[in-house]
């Protein structure tokens, strides 16, 4: 018996889609009101907001998977 796909899987990939639109839009938003930082200060600011957005994709993916949010 053929499993029946989930509405989840395309739900979730919007999602992230969406998540790394709003991301990318509010990062390019802060840093245009920080003009006047010094290079490395600019640099970590784009790394670490290079590697925050992350964070919520592990509750995403399993809820993608799993259906539910938290084990």
């Amino acid at each position: 018996m053929p499993v029946k796909p989930s509405w989840r899987k395309p739900a979730g990939i919007f999602l992230i889609l969406l998540l790394i639109a709003v991301w990318a839009w509010i990062v390019a938003t802060v840093a245009d009101l920080l003009p006047g930082m010094a290079w490395p200060v600019r640099a970590l600011f784009f790394v670490t907001a290079g590697l925050v957005w992350i964070l919520p994709l592990k509750p995403l993916l399993r809820w993608i998977e799993l259906g539910r949010w938290r084990e």
